[in-house]
């Protein structure tokens, strides 16, 4: 939940890549600016999303053989995200974990039914972003069909393309509000809620963001059968449990989003050393760690 200090804000909602879009904005944002933001994620999804047969992402899993892939030219910053994360949270930070989140039930039918079989069968042939993928820039190189799932950045960098397009029309002061993935504009700071991933009727801080972004995530999110969710341990292609909510602040939310997901695993000492950000984040036992440099103020 976020609250800025501006008192006119008009708003645009909209549903876009399975979950809820806000954009915030002095003035209504005209016809043609939301039609042309609809479009630029309808674009992005053609190229990422896991859900639909006719993507990019789509095609590198059903090539049996691999093969060279070439994605758009801004592909490039978001493998860079994922290439720094995995290599910082040794290998739990994966875009390869998408073949594990189908065998887990989260596939392109919404099945939520665990295939345990086939999740057997992978523990003994996972494939590892570092090792079985070679990379050029925007494009990769596999050598057997490869499930990615680049929903631990993608998400955040879309929020950032969304904003690019709202600077390059002239806005100045707004909100992008991708269903927790927050970039913020203007003088005015936006104080964001910290919401208590098991109530949310209640939050355990507010964070002061001005002209950055703020990504948070959780457990407790697309949940499904027994204890499953969607942060996957990519070394082991099974949910996170010692963390349950992480929020990152960060200079672009695409990294701020990848952020967020690497705080789920192991000390955050090396991340903050590599990465400069802000961060939150509540173990399982109720334990909260907050940065030195985090810009708000916690309850807990």
């Amino acid at each position: 939940m976020a609250v800025g200090d501006d008192v006119a804000i008009s708003s645009f909602q909209f549903d876009a890549i399975g979950t809820s879009w806000e954009i915030n904005t002095p003035a209504p944002l005209l016809v043609e600016t939301r039609a042309d933001v609809i479009d630029l994620v309808e674009c992005f999804d053609s190229i990422y999303s896991r859900f639909r047969h006719d993507s990019i992402v789509t095609r590198i899993a059903n090539a049996a053989d691999g093969g060279t892939f070439r994605f758009p030219s801004d592909a490039a910053l978001i493998f860079d995200v994922y290439d720094r994360l995995h290599d910082a949270t040794n290998g739990a930070v994966d875009p390869l974990v998408g073949r594990d989140l189908e065998l887990l039930g989260y596939d392109r039918e919404y099945a939520l039914v665990p295939h345990d079989e086939g999740i057997a069968a992978m523990a003994a042939r996972r494939p590892v972003w570092s090792r079985d993928v070679e990379r050029k820039g925007n494009a990769i190189t596999t050598g057997r069909p490869l499930v990615i799932d680049v929903g631990a950045v993608g998400k955040g960098r879309l929020v950032d393309l969304v904003a690019n397009l709202l600077a390059a029309k002239g806005f100045k002061d707004f909100v992008v509000d991708g269903s927790g993935d927050i970039l913020h504009r203007g003088d005015a700071a936006l104080h964001v809620g910290l919401e208590h991933p098991l109530d949310p009727d209640m939050v355990i801080g507010v964070a002061n963001l001005t002209n950055g972004s703020l990504c948070a995530s959780a457990s407790n999110r697309r949940t499904w059968s027994d204890g499953l969710h969607h942060v996957l341990d990519g070394r082991t292609g099974r949910p996170t449990t010692d963390v349950i909510a992480t929020w990152a602040i960060a200079a672009d939310t695409a990294k701020a989003d990848g952020l967020a997901t690497a705080l789920f695993f192991g000390p955050s000492s090396r991340l903050t050393t590599l990465f400069d950000f802000s961060f939150v984040r509540m173990f399982a036992d109720g334990r909260v760690e907050v940065s030195h440099n985090f810009d708000g103020e916690v309850f807990t």
